[in-house]
Parts: C-alpha cells; structure tokens; sequence
C-alpha cells in the first residue's frame, strides 16, 4: 500500500482476492473497489471502517470446494446485509473452473451474469488471463488479466 500512497496521481485501486476483517482497517484509505466480498464479517467491518465503499460479491459459480464465494442461493442474502451495512453492492465476481474447461467456464459466466441481471446489478467481475474472452462473450464488464499482462507470478 506504500506505493498507492505515494502514487503522483489518484489511482483506483481494486483489492482482489480473500479480504481477512482484521485488514479493512488499513486498506480502506487506498481501496476503490473491494472484489471478493463472500462473508458477513467482511460486510460488517467494511460497513464500519468504509461506509459506502464499494463492493464485488464473490460467488463460487462453480461449486468447487477449493474456490472461495458464495453459492448462487446466497447472494440475494448477503446483498441485503452489504445494502443494510450502508455498502454500494455494483456487482458479482466470479473465478472459472479450475479445470479450464472452456464449456464449463461458460456455463458459470453465463449462470453470474444472469443471476446479476435478475438482482439489477451492473458490474460481473469474471474472467481472467486463460479465459476472459469466454467471459467477455457472456458478459463480463471487468476482466482480470495481470499475468497475460505482466508475465506468470513468481513464487516467493
């Protein structure tokens, strides 16, 4: 977060990935858009460290055990609690299958980007380097492409 701080200019920032409660605190000067937002707890120290931040709620459109999110059944709930917690809920997020199986990637996006319609919501985070063009052809308004960007991440 150093470097966002001393950025010369007024960058959003999107945090992306599992948000532990314990860290909204320092994060939430530097944050524009929280994508991942998947638990209670989340919605409640973000509704009191950053009301009216903006938020991604995190599905689990695969229903793979190793993928954090909700399930689709799940949303409209927790929708409700970010709104009561004073958050502007834009949208959905998602991650394909592991397995990279483009047919299944499909179903997945076209599953978020029908359930975001149906919750009149505008924003659908999904896609990433292997498969944004599948996302971008079911609908999704924000792709995740750092690696085709930037080169594969090195482990520390």
């Amino acid at each position: 977060m150093a470097k966002v701080a001393e950025a010369p200019i007024d960058l959003p920032v999107h945090f992306i990935g599992a948000i532990q409660s314990n860290k909204v605190r320092q994060l939430a000067p530097y944050i524009s858009l929280w994508q991942g937002v998947d638990r209670l707890s989340v919605i409640s120290e973000l509704g009191k460290r950053a009301p009216g931040a903006e938020i991604l709620l995190q599905v689990n459109a695969t229903n793979e055990d190793t993928k954090s999110g909700v399930a689709p059944a799940e949303v409209e709930s927790l929708l409700a609690a970010g709104q009561d917690a004073g958050l502007v809920v834009r949208g959905l997020m998602t991650i394909g299958p592991t397995s990279g199986d483009i047919a299944e990637a499909e179903k997945a996006f076209l599953s978020l980007r029908s359930l975001a319609d149906s919750l009149h919501l505008a924003e659908c985070s999904m896609g990433m380097s292997d498969d944004y063009l599948v996302a971008v052809a079911c609908g999704s308004t924000m792709v995740r492409i750092g690696s085709r960007l930037f080169g594969p991440r090195i482990a520390h």
